[in-house]
């Protein structure tokens, strides 16, 4: 972990959810890389799908990999989509560092069930670790963040870095759980920019591919290193500076936006637009009307069209 000539990050401090492998160790590494003390949160369950005793080693494998390398890091045991948790885990920030001033969520975690065989306990537990656990470390480092702002703290900086999916984008057949709460933490992400812009925060929303341990089935066959030392397109480490960038002070006009990122490629996510508009002939539609407006319409479009993220942000199959 080579530290640049002026740390971009030098004398802000993060905390990074979900860090102790995969994606979120990769941020971690990255922000102390970048300068930041960081505060590595993981709850430390083998099972990518929540299963598993608790563990505080990998949080404190990727906290010691930190300080290892001359930067300044925490680990924390800890279940985010508990919100007396998160509430701890911002409070650990502050007491370790004087202020929180990067917020990273990463942590969460599958169950993968097409809709109509999926159970209640398949789609609660998804939708509360990303979901609720998004909402859990946002709402406790904004109370940090607003406070500060009103004792009169001039210059408050705050970073709000989400992690959406192209699930939410394009659809994901056996992931009604995982995309619906994806497609909720981006309605979550920009109200929380709306919000909290006044007070000299910015929160954003990535939708990385990366292979890790929760997406190693998912990416099986997609284009692997061509050499021994080749990178992964796929590697975390492709997503990570992206993160380090919304996290620093050069990412103070980036605001309530959405960001693919894989494989040395960024996507700026435009909000959707209306494709077409129909006005009633009548005082008020009626089915006859709608039949003959909307029916011919689609009936023109290809079938099953979506936004397709596979084709349009160039993921194929090698």
């Amino acid at each position: 972990m080579s530290l640049p000539p002026s740390p971009p990050l030098e004398g802000l401090s993060a905390i990074v959810t979900g860090a102790g492998r995969g994606l979120g160790r990769a941020e971690a590494l990255e922000l102390a890389r970048l300068g930041a003390a960081v505060v590595v949160n993981d709850y430390g369950q083998p099972g990518r799908d929540g299963s598993g005793e608790a563990s505080a080693a990998p949080a404190e494998e990727v906290a010691a990999e930190i300080t290892a390398a001359g930067g300044r890091a925490v680990a924390h045991l800890g279940d985010v989509s508990d919100f007396e948790t998160a509430r701890g885990l911002v409070d650990l920030a502050v007491a370790e560092f004087g202020k929180l001033d990067v917020l990273v969520n990463n942590a969460g975690i599958l169950r993968d069930r097409m809709v109509f065989s999926m159970s209640e306990d398949e789609w609660d537990p998804v939708i509360r670790v990303h979901l609720k656990g998004h909402f859990n470390t946002t709402r406790f480092a904004a109370a940090h963040w607003r406070g500060r702002a009103k004792a009169g703290e001039a210059g408050v900086y705050g970073r709000i870095v989400n992690t959406s999916s192209e699930a939410f984008l394009a659809g994901s057949a056996g992931q009604p759980n995982y995309a619906a709460a994806k497609g909720g933490i981006v309605g979550l992400t920009t109200s929380t920019a709306l919000a909290l812009a006044r007070y000299g925060v910015t929160a954003n929303a990535i939708c990385p591919r990366a292979r890790t341990r929760m997406t190693e089935d998912v990416f099986a066959g997609f284009a692997e290193p061509a050499g021994e030392d080749g990178l992964d397109p796929l590697s975390p480490e492709h997503v990570a500076p992206l993160v380090g960038y919304l996290a620093s002070p050069a990412a103070a006009r980036v605001n309530g936006q959405l960001l693919v990122v894989h494989g040395g490629m960024v996507a700026v996510v435009e909000r959707p637009r209306v494709a077409a508009k129909f006005d009633t002939a009548e005082e008020a539609f009626g089915f006859e009307e709608l039949d003959g407006l909307l029916t011919p319409y689609f009936a023109e479009r290809p079938p099953n069209e979506t936004f397709a993220a596979a084709e349009v942000l160039g993921l194929r199959k090698g």
